[in-house]
């Protein structure tokens, strides 16, 4: 080989090797934005998730003046939200999440029951605000689970597979409804 053969052989590699990593240093930033897209996503449904924790005990306040007989079902909700503050992974919240929502039921289908308590202002409210944070955490829900899915099929997909696997990124799961938020809630007197 002469001696322009070799250079030109020697800028191939020094420019597929340039190539190479630029390509990773990309994939790698990619993979780094729908991590933390996802982690604010996650995020956003902890804060609806602390926003139905917080007026949950006002709206439970309204109804026991009026349902006194209904401890079962406010101590359900006071052990849902005792166990959504202290839920430290994603799997222990949305466990205690799914509890809070059944407990949630259990105490609409009790309010059902109480007409004066429908027809009271501040009740009222709550139950308006209570609805609009239910449908704010559904709404967060379905982000973080759209996040989860574009990252995890990111991740599994070549090159990005490679370049995950030496970033140690695994699989994240999605928000499940557990088979008792599925059943309708019932309270017999």
């Amino acid at each position: 080989m002469n001696q322009s053969t070799s250079k030109l052989w020697l800028y191939g590699i020094v420019a597929l090797v340039l190539i190479s990593i630029f390509s990773f240093i990309s994939m790698r930033n990619q993979l780094i934005t729908l991590q933390e897209s996802t982690d604010e996503s996650w995020a956003q449904v902890q804060n609806q998730l602390q926003r139905r924790y917080d007026l949950v005990p006002n709206l439970v306040n309204s109804v026991k003046g009026y349902a006194k007989q209904e401890q079962t079902v406010f101590k359900s909700i006071a052990d849902a939200r005792a166990k959504l503050a202290g839920g430290g992974t994603v799997s222990a919240k949305v466990a205690a999440s799914n509890q809070m929502e059944s407990a949630i039921s259990r105490l609409l289908v009790v309010v059902e029951n109480y007409p004066t308590l429908k027809s009271d202002q501040t009740f009222i409210r709550l139950m308006d605000e209570l609805s609009g944070t239910e449908n704010r955490v559904a709404v967060e829900r379905r982000r973080f689970n759209e996040n989860v899915r574009e990252f995890n099929t990111t991740i599994r997909k070549f090159p990005y597979s490679a370049v995950s696997s030496s970033m140690g990124l695994k699989k994240m799961d999605y928000f499940k409804n557990t088979p008792e938020s599925e059943k309708a809630p019932t309270v017999s007197f």
